[in-house]
């Protein structure tokens, strides 16, 4: 089959989960994250919002946030060094997976932390204990503990403790504490977790990868995953007939076997955090989301740091929210015009979040 840039883009919305027609293809927020395997959720409250968008209308924050404090969906560091959601299934092989990796990328951190081997393995046991029973802690609370016991915890080197402890299977997300984080050890938060065998494990996640992903390539999920080109073509030779290849301009994507999903009318407006998996989720292929080069020529200093506007497949500017008592106000820094169908889309998309926040939305949109 022969793909250019666009269809390539297009088969993708429908792999991540933008790209197809009403009604949703998940069911709830474990679906979603379970689909990809690791949903990356370095700002916790975007994060939902991209679950939202997989789900169709209806859903909250507070839904959300519900889903979460029951364990439904976790949050740790896995994958690469920030915070991914995970499922309860998902949490502990991907951990054995991908830690050894995501270790070794800390190593720089660590060292300038003065965080040893025996400082972390201290810090990890004293964690532990504090949490076990049921007893979830914030990261304040974990602070004055381990200054309890003369260890220096604070910022940069609290959170590199806390890395630890997550990469090491010992403690996850807990729930929220009104508006605070809370740590739960993994075994009371995932008693049953699933282990597996590192072959079974690398196929899983090529697998997982590219058809949550696809079309992508090797070199996008060694960004994603932090495993090695061998690791990643080990696992696509144990993949077999779960994935299939296309050579685009001499460079191999793979992806799902099958026709993409249908696509929702055009224009197709996307309000998307700016570490949505559609955009996060790729380095050597992050061109397909700008064939027409609009970021490139964008001035940097208005890139706005809430999220990214997708018109069907493209980038076309870059928003930010500010939600106040009686509304959410929308900043919309638009990267081209756009014409009437298109500001009306734009107008449902804010309408979208503004449902999903439960306030009235206002757009407010300016051409670079």
């Amino acid at each position: 089959m022969l793909l250019d840039g666009l269809e390539l883009a297009r088969r993708r919305t429908g792999a991540v989960g933008l790209g197809s027609v009403q009604p949703a293809p998940f069911a709830d927020a474990a679906e979603v994250v379970g689909w990809f395997g690791g949903l990356q959720s370095q700002d916790y409250h975007p994060a939902k919002w991209a679950i939202a968008q997989r789900l169709g209308p209806g859903v909250t924050d507070a839904d959300l946030d519900r889903a979460f404090d029951d364990g439904a969906i976790l949050r740790t560091h896995v994958l690469r060094p920030t915070w991914h959601f995970v499922t309860p299934a998902d949490l502990c092989w991907l951990l054995e997976l991908t830690a050894p990796r995501v270790h070794a990328l800390n190593g720089y951190a660590y060292r300038q932390g003065e965080l040893d081997g025996p400082l972390l393995r201290r810090t990890t046991d004293l964690i532990a204990h504090a949490v076990a029973g049921g007893n979830h802690l914030t990261r304040t609370e974990i602070a004055a503990l381990l200054a309890h016991h003369g260890i220096t915890a604070k910022g940069f080197r609290l959170g590199y403790i806390l890395i630890h402890a997550e990469l090491e299977r010992v403690i996850c997300s807990g729930p929220l504490r009104g508006k605070q984080h809370t740590y739960a050890l993994i075994e009371e938060r995932v008693p049953q977790a699933a282990s597996m065998e590192r072959e079974a494990a690398l196929a899983e996640i090529v697998r997982r990868f590219f058809t949550s992903h696809g079309p992508a390539t090797a070199k996008d999920l060694s960004w994603w995953s932090s495993l090695t080109r061998d690791d990643i073509a080990t696992g696509l030779s144990l993949a077999g007939d779960a994935l299939e290849s296309t050579d685009v301009d001499g460079v191999t994507y793979w992806s799902a076997p099958g026709n993409a999903p249908a696509p929702p009318p055009s224009p197709s407006v996307r309000l998307l955090q700016a570490y949505d998996e559609y955009i996060v989720g790729y380095r050597q292929s992050k061109h397909l989301l700008d064939l027409g080069g609009l970021v490139a020529a964008a001035p940097d200093k208005l890139a706005l740091p809430n999220g990214v506007i997708v018109v069907d497949t493209q980038v076309a500017g870059r928003w930010k929210r500010t939600v106040r008592a009686d509304a959410v106000v929308l900043e919309a820094a638009l990267f081209r015009p756009f014409d009437a169908a298109e500001t009306a889309a734009l107008q449902g998309a804010a309408d979208e979040l503004g449902a999903f926040l439960g306030a009235r939305a206002v757009v407010s949109a300016t051409l670079l």
